[in-house]
């Protein structure tokens, strides 16, 4: 008798949750989605974002369908999505800003290698060569300097190119100052 009063009670308490709108659950979600929006997780989580916000608009239609269990199960889907997104989201951004950091720090030692190489072979170069590989390193280092500033729009992905290309601009400029400060190149200038 105890037994089948426990089961009656415990079915009662399911019809009475499925009986009306999971506002509190939608609520909750839509909460999780707005501290995923602003952990950055539109930018930096976009799929679990995404599928977060699909689950809680799934939630809003089975509500206006009157399918309450169906809402529930959407909006618990969507907070977790929403939480998952927040914690990718800062993950990735502290991913996406060691890396920029690491490589702001390498560009930066290369630029002062080329630097100190162009100041100890410019005596065995063309002085219009020396002047034309001193500019090329300002603009190198202005634009490296402009790079920096990503970090404070959190720009990462669109700054890796120009990462990648201000590499490729020192390892050129190396290139031009090993071969103007060469013996052989000062006796053709």
């Amino acid at each position: 008798m105890r037994r089948s009063q426990q089961a009656w009670l415990i079915a009662a308490l399911v019809v009475a949750a499925c009986a009306s709108p999971p506002n509190k659950e939608i609520d909750q979600a839509q909460g999780a989605i707005d501290a995923a929006r602003a952990a950055g997780a539109e930018r930096f989580a976009g799929t679990e974002f995404t599928a977060a916000s699909t689950s809680l608009q799934q939630a809003r239609d089975a509500v206006a369908q009157r399918d309450y269990r169906l809402a529930l199960n959407y909006a618990l889907e969507s907070r977790e999505h929403a939480q998952n997104a927040a914690r990718d989201a800062a993950e990735t951004r502290i991913r996406l800003r060691d890396e920029f950091q690491k490589t702001m720090a390498d560009l930066t030692l290369q630029l002062a290698a080329a630097t100190a190489r162009l100041k100890t072979t410019q005596g065995r170069m063309a002085r219009a060569t020396a002047g034309e590989l001193q500019q090329t390193l300002a603009g190198i280092s202005g634009d490296l300097q402009e790079a920096g500033a990503a970090l404070k729009t959190e720009d990462y992905a669109s700054m890796q190119p120009v990462l990648q290309a201000l590499r490729g601009r020192i390892t050129d400029v190396l290139a031009d100052i090993d071969r103007a400060g060469s013996p052989s190149a000062r006796r053709r200038g």
